[in-house]
Parts: C-alpha cells; sequence; structure tokens
C-alpha cells in the first residue's frame, strides 16, 4: 500500500458514519439513498478523486474491487512525481490498472525508473497522449521502442536529460508516434542528431514546441530538415546547439511564420545574416494585403521571445532591426523578452517603450524650463 497511513475498512466506516450523522442518518443523492461508503456512485467517486493528490487516488483504488475497477477506468491524468523511491515498482503495478491514461508525469529528483516500467506504460497505457520521462538516467533505447508501439498517440513528450536514448531508437520513435506536438530532448546529447532531426521533420509535422538545448550534435541540416517538414514550429529552444550558423535561423524564419520563441544562447556562429531574415520574415510570410491589417495586432504575431545571449558576433544595428519589427519584444525593465546577456557591444538596442520611457523625463525636464 502507498502512503505513510494505510486506507483501512474501519477507517471509512467512522467516516462515513460522522457522515451519516451529519445528515441525520441518511445521505441522498439524486434519488439515491446511501447508507454505507460503499453506495457511493462511481461517478461522484471519480468527481471526488479529481479534488485530492494523486498518493489519495492510488489509496483508494486499493479500497475494494470496485473501486479499483472505477478508478482505473474513470482515471486519465496521473503524477507520481512525489515518489522517491520505489517508483519503478510502482509504475508496475499501477500500469495494469489505469489503463485510460491519457497524461502520465514521472518526473524524478533522481533516477528511478527503468525499462520494464515504460514496457508496462506501452503494454498497457495505449490511449497516452502526455508523458514526462524527464530524468530517467536509467532509461534505454527498449524504453523508446515500446514507447513507438505502444503509445502512438503521444502528442507531448519529455525526455529532457535521458543522455542514453540514441538517435537511431529517437528516429525509430518518430516514424509512429507522428502525432507528436510538443517534444522536449533537453541534453539528450547522443539521441539529439542531424540524422534524428531529419526523421523528426519527415515523421512528425504537426510539431509546435521542440526544446534541443544543449544537444551539441545538432548541425544546419538536421534543424533545416525540421524547418521544412514542421512548419507550425512555434517555440524552438536551440541554446548550446554550438555547431548551427544563420541557415538554421534563416530556414525557420522563412519555412515557420508561427514562430514565437527562439532560444539562440550561446550559438556563436549566428551572425547579421540570422538577424536580418528574422526581421523580414514577416513580409515574406504574410501577402503584401494583410500587411497594413497586420500593423494594429502585431502583439499577436511574430516572434514573442528572443534569446541572443553569448551570441557575441551580432551588431546592435541588425539586433535593433529584430526588435523593431516585433513590438512583442522588450529590453525594458521587467519585459525583458528580447535576452541578450553578455552581449556588452548591443547595450544601445532598445524596444519602442523603453525608448518612450527614455524620452519622457527628458520631455518633463524640457518643459518645465
Amino acid at each position: 500500500m502507498v502512503g505513510k497511513e494505510n486506507l483501512k475498512t474501519e477507517d471509512l466506516n467512522l467516516c462515513f458514519e460522522k457522515m451519516m450523522m451529519i445528515g441525520g442518518g441518511k445521505v441522498k443523492m439524486e434519488g439515491r439513498v446511501i447508507t454505507d461508503w460503499k453506495d457511493i456512485p462511481m461517478e461522484l467517486l471519480l468527481q471526488i478523486l479529481t479534488l485530492v493528490d494523486d498518493q489519495t487516488v492510488i489509496i483508494s483504488s486499493g479500497v475494494c474491487r470496485g473501486w479499483r475497477d472505477a478508478i482505473g477506468l474513470g482515471l486519465t491524468r496521473l503524477s507520481l512525481s512525489w515518489c522517491n523511491k520505489n517508483m519503478n515498482n510502482l509504475v508496475l503495478s499501477l500500469a495494469p490498472k489505469f489503463t485510460r491514461l491519457q497524461t502520465l508525469i514521472l518526473r524524478q529528483d533522481k533516477p528511478q525508473l527503468e525499462d520494464n516500467a515504460v514496457q508496462s506504460i506501452a503494454n498497457f497505457c495505449h490511449d497516452l497522449q502526455v508523458l514526462d520521462l524527464s530524468k530517467s538516467f536509467k532509461l534505454s533505447d527498449r524504453s523508446l521502442y515500446a514507447l513507438a508501439h505502444g503509445c502512438p498517440n503521444l502528442t507531448k513528450l519529455n525526455i529532457s536529460g535521458c543522455s542514453a536514448f540514441s538517435d537511431i531508437a529517437l528516429e525509430y520513435l518518430a516514424g509512429f508516434c507522428q502525432k507528436l506536438k510538443v517534444l522536449n530532448l533537453c541534453g539528450c546529447s547522443r539521441a539529439a542528431s542531424d540524422r534524428a532531426l531529419q526523421a523528426i521533420g519527415r515523421y512528425c509535422n504537426e510539431l509546435q514546441c521542440l526544446n534541443l538545448g544543449w544537444c551539441e550534435e545538432v548541425g544546419d541540416v538536421g534543424v533545416m530538415s525540421l524547418a521544412y517538414g514542421c512548419p507550425d514550429l512555434r517555440i524552438v529552444d536551440l541554446c548550446g546547439c554550438v555547431q548551427i550558423t544563420d541557415d538554421s535561423v534563416v530556414a525557420l524564419a522563412n519555412r515557420c511564420p508561427h514562430l514565437r520563441s527562439l532560444g539562440l544562447y550561446y550559438c556563436q556562429n549566428i551572425t547579421d545574416r540570422a538577424m536580418y531574415s528574422l526581421a523580414q520574415s514577416l513580409v515574406k510570410n504574410k501577402p503584401a494585403a494583410m500587411w497594413e491589417s497586420r500593423k494594429s495586432r502585431n502583439d499577436e504575431e511574430g516572434l514573442k521571445t528572443l534569446n541572443i545571449s553569448q551570441c557575441t558576433a551580432l551588431t546592435p544595428s541588425a539586433v535593433q532591426a529584430v526588435c523593431d519589427s516585433f513590438p512583442a519584444l522588450h529590453t525594458c525593465s521587467g519585459r525583458h523578452s528580447l535576452i541578450m546577456s553578455g552581449c556588452l557591444n548591443l547595450t544601445s538596442v532598445h524596444c519602442a517603450c523603453a525608448v518612450q520611457a527614455h524620452r519622457t523625463p527628458a520631455a518633463f525636464a524640457h518643459s518645465a524650463h
């Protein structure tokens, strides 16, 4: 049994008796008279369980067979991130029971999960759409192969920090999980290669959010394949991808009209050419007839976050062009969405509201005279 204390039938009876006393000996609900905790309708039980933590849900599933079956059929979301030990065994015991899960969070502070647990998830939880396996350092390629066959409906997968996965296994997964919209590969330096990214671009055309932070094997070939194959990309994190050049950014600017956030921290091969390509992307991606109407709703379109910290080859004029093209990019206090840490030569770059804020005190001072 999971938890600090076992949930016993006697405890349930005592709690129910207290509730009965408050209700005058009987509890009525929708024409039904409830005289025992086992009489609680399954629909009500499932509603109650949405109000409690996941640990209580698991405990409740062990009360009786009826509750276990009801919870197993009705539960769609579960997080076991609170489990500091024996998570692997817990998953092995729960996966066969909770077959209707759509979201499963298995984030860990220290690695516990092993391949057999992920294989059990793949064998029983075929409706799974969201899976978080971050920091699962013990997992091998067998886990990705199992997910490819057992969970083809995945739309969001977080395997950040899973450093043992290979690019061959990730390529295989992409071929089966073609509905992916969010994929976190941060720190997956072995898996995130150009070969794997080419497969993602080929098969996962609905992808919207991709984190490739500190995947040092990623190059222009891979990023360009993503840009051409995944035109709906909105959030792309390439921080620490030291091999990429302007070609990657140009491809994203020209091929991904919905791009809202781009991380280029420490991508020191990036030059002004990439910035000017971003600045011109709205004009290229929008018909001329729509350009004027776009001006009235600038904040709804285009880049909203850009991280070019440590991109020391950039000049102020190129970065200012990007800032001027996307009003949602801010350098002003409290709204930093154009991040330029470590770029001392870019201190003259300011967003429109920062310039206005600077001018206002000066205007007051002038009028005083």
